[in-house]
């Protein structure tokens, strides 16, 4: 069984009652946990038309930020980046131009930057994304979209077709490298540059 604690530490303070679930059970979900964790903020949140952000946290021009959506304590979210389906940004998370987030998790002190993808995801802390990196959260080119993921030398069937990575805190990924659909990484794993993941070939 995946524990996301394994994976990020304190996980399930933020999101309590939600780390017993898989985690492409909780990026299904993600929009709803959001929009009633929103529902619990205080007034540090700046809220509009289901989208918070913290008074510290600085939104530069053109950035698109769509329902729901938590953005936290002294996070940055460069310009133009486009947030869709559900993101939520933990405590100084930082976030470069033209990035593309959609219903996903960023843990605190992580860095991504400037033209990177990551889709149907949960991102630990402190994880750094060099530029142009993308997380990949479906099989465009497969005739079964299905996902699997291998854990513990075990194939586990999500049966959903939109679910990305779980990335594990201190983790690193190199500038162009490509997290294929279901790619699971440890804590303090290294993506090489230009790298592909693919944890599970074709069959």
């Amino acid at each position: 069984m995946i524990n996301i604690n394994d994976f990020i530490k304190d996980f399930s303070s933020v999101f309590q009652g939600q780390t017993h679930l898989l985690p492409w059970k909780i990026t299904d979900d993600l929009k709803n946990i959001i929009a009633n964790l929103i529902q619990s903020l205080n007034d540090d949140f700046v809220i509009n038309d289901g989208v918070a952000i913290h008074k510290t946290a600085i939104v530069e021009t053109g950035a698109v930020i769509k329902k729901p959506a938590i953005i936290g304590r002294n996070c940055y979210v460069g310009a133009n980046a486009y947030f869709r389906e559900g993101v939520y940004l933990d405590h100084s998370v930082k976030i470069g131009p033209g990035c593309e987030i959609k219903n996903s998790i960023i843990c605190s002190e992580t860095a991504i930057a400037h033209f990177n993808y990551i889709g149907n995801s949960i991102i630990g802390r402190n994880v750094n994304f060099e530029v142009g990196v993308i997380v990949a959260n479906h099989y465009n080119e497969r005739i079964s979209k299905k996902i699997s993921v291998l854990f513990n030398s075990e194939i586990i069937e999500t049966n959903t077709e939109k679910f990305g990575s779980l990335v594990g805190d201190n983790s690193k990924i190199g500038a162009n490298a490509v997290l294929s659909p279901g790619t699971i990484l440890e804590k303090g794993s290294i993506v090489k540059r230009l790298e592909l993941v693919e944890q599970i070939k074709p069959g």
